[in-house]
């Protein structure tokens, strides 16, 4: 445990140096089979996104920024920004498939935006403060928040030496609906990122934890890997960067179809380049998630858990 939980007291000055926020909730569920987002999860009808900001604003975070389709701003509003006002800053970019550097020709027939990557440089006209990245449908816990936080906030914003990401165990991640895909990590001795291997196909398989390599061929992972879940901590300094890999990106990958730019591509190329060095930190939070329709009831119960258990007061918002 490092330090205490920073209450956000929502008559107080906001500090232009609390840490922002930024919410990828741009994407449709596709194995989920509706906007998960926006669904009604806990016992008062809260959605995921409801508690990953109630604990960003506890933990001291000073605005939330969210990544959304234009298709969905509208109804966006109309469902969430008036009972987060009171307590946080709420903002939104569009995440649009043309938002790409000038001079960059892509394959037209393209129709889907560019990934995790991409949806961070969509916001980074309104990043000037370090900020934390987190997936719109993924429950996170307030530990994570709290950690993020601390080590936020110590950072200046022009600092690039330093990023950051919150590690899970992967054995704490699985559905028992389908497989998954995970970010595999390797972390050094001093709890420092060294490369992230995104792997696909990763079920729980005759009490084994298996992954689909090369050709189809299983691999059993042992079961307390880390994983990146796409919690991530960033200052400013990575966004000119991670703008220039994109770039590169597109003129190699530009032409195909469905690739993607994922906030693990650009960081990885940062840490073999000696750019930066990427903290690990370590948490008591659980994570868990929606990934298929049959995850719904398993997350229903945990959330009203939580609140049987008091981690959560009977009313967020």
């Amino acid at each position: 445990m490092i330090g205490h939980i920073v209450i956000f007291a929502p008559n107080s000055n906001r500090s232009s140096m609390k840490p922002t926020l930024l919410v990828l909730a741009a994407g449709m569920g596709s194995r989920y089979g509706s906007l998960k987002q926006m669904d009604k999860l806990g016992p008062n009808g809260e959605s995921i996104i409801d508690f990953s900001v109630y604990d960003a604003a506890e933990a001291g975070f000073g605005k939330v920024i969210f990544v959304l389709r234009e298709e969905i701003v509208e109804d966006f509003y109309l469902i969430f920004a008036n009972r987060y006002k009171s307590r946080i800053l709420i903002d939104h970019v569009v995440q649009r498939l043309t938002d790409i550097p000038s001079g960059i020709t892509v394959n037209p027939e393209r129709q889907k935006p560019w990934g995790t990557g991409h949806a961070v440089l969509c916001a980074a006209h309104k990043l000037k403060e370090p900020f934390a990245v987190i997936n719109g449908d993924d429950y996170y816990g307030k530990d994570a928040f709290r950690v993020m936080a601390e080590l936020l906030s110590a950072l200046s914003p022009s600092d690039i030496s330093i990023q950051s990401m919150v590690g899970y165990s992967i054995a704490n991640t699985l559905s028992e609906n389908g497989a998954v895909s995970r970010g595999i990590c390797s972390v050094d001795a001093s709890n420092y990122l060294t490369d992230v291997v995104e792997r696909t196909h990763i079920e729980e398989k005759d009490s084994r934890i298996i992954y689909l390599g090369e050709e189809q061929k299983e691999h059993t992972l042992l079961g307390d890997e880390v994983v990146s879940m796409n919690f991530w901590g960033f200052t400013p300094a990575i966004l000119q960067p991670l703008k220039e890999l994109f770039s590169g990106f597109l003129r190699e990958r530009g032409n195909e179809l469905k690739s993607e730019f994922y906030i693990p591509y650009g960081v990885n190329l940062m840490i073999s380049s000696g750019l930066i060095k990427v903290r690990v930190l370590e948490s008591q939070a659980q994570w868990f998630g929606v990934t298929y329709q049959a995850d719904k009831p398993v997350v229903v119960d945990r959330l009203n858990q939580m609140y049987k258990d008091g981690i959560y007061p009977s009313k967020i918002w």
